[in-house]
């Protein structure tokens, strides 16, 4: 299905029946990678993925603020027919899936933030790069530096961002040796851009901090105890929730439900037990 939106459309999927779920990709700029995660839940639920804004079959084209995130996500639940869905965000896509709430938490059924960005700056970014540095072999390291260094001068493509996030995708697991291959993923650096310039605004006027009070729905953080966003960050953001619960997986990176898989749905199913509907 699409959905209308600001500058095009945004590409949706659902399955067929139960209650509703909405899974919020990380990134930002990245094309969605939940398919296995979206599996572990469609016997019990309705499970609603779309391609953020910024590559196809969603439009390409901006604004790509956290504002627009926000509405293109009412939208694709506008169009399910969900008036009110429980919602997973992974990384980037649990950053959003608290601003989500944070504005419309009358939409939401309860929230599963999965090892996210958090809501306190700077949110685990300068940990995250450096952790990801320290899990690279000098040889990847130079190689990286390399690229990094045509980036800065304006001269890198897209297929250097793509080899870039090679050599640093096994240390988003805890045992990099083993990680699995990375997903055949496309990449937007025009949305990464301008969603992070938009994500720092944010931390300056401390937008989460300030509206996640508020919030009366059932939450869980799940949380890789070996992530490259240490766990912290995450615990820091489940203590703005009133009432939200952590859980923090040992020997775990920052994709839980490919280390540990059924974590997430177990985290889901106990939020569906929490909630007034459930």
């Amino acid at each position: 299905m699409t959905t209308s939106v600001s500058g095009g459309v945004i590409a949706a999927s659902q399955t067929a029946s139960g209650p509703p779920v909405l899974i919020l990709h990380g990134g930002p700029g990245w094309s969605d990678y939940t398919a296995s995660l979206a599996a572990e839940l469609e016997d019990a639920f309705c499970v609603i993925r779309f391609q953020q804004r910024g590559l196809e079959p969603s439009t390409t084209s901006g604004p790509f603020g956290i504002e627009q995130h926000v509405a293109d996500a009412i939208a694709v639940l506008d169009a399910a027919g969900a008036d009110r869905a429980y919602v997973i965000g992974h990384s980037w896509g649990g950053h959003l899936a608290m601003h989500l709430a944070a504005r419309h938490q009358d939409r939401l059924l309860g929230l599963v933030v999965v090892d996210p960005l958090g809501a306190v700056p700077d949110g685990g970014l300068s940990d995250l790069g450096r952790i990801l540095a320290e899990r690279m072999s000098p040889e990847q390291a130079a190689q990286a530096q390399e690229l990094q260094e045509r980036s800065q001068a304006g001269e890198a493509t897209i297929e250097d961002a793509l080899a870039g996030l090679a050599l640093i995708w096994p240390g988003y697991f805890a045992a990099p040796d083993k990680a699995p291959p990375m997903p055949p993923l496309r990449l937007s650096p025009e949305c990464f851009e301008g969603t992070f310039a938009s994500i720092r605004t944010h931390f300056e006027h401390k937008t989460l901090e300030r509206s996640l009070p508020a919030l009366t729905i059932p939450a869980v953080f799940v949380l890789g105890a070996a992530s490259p966003i240490p766990p912290q960050h995450g615990v820091a953001s489940a203590a703005l929730i009133p009432g939200a619960r952590y859980i923090i997986e040992a020997d775990c990176g920052h994709f839980p439900w490919l280390e540990r898989p059924g974590i997430v749905r177990r985290a889901l199913d106990g939020i569906q037990a929490a909630s007034p509907s459930g």
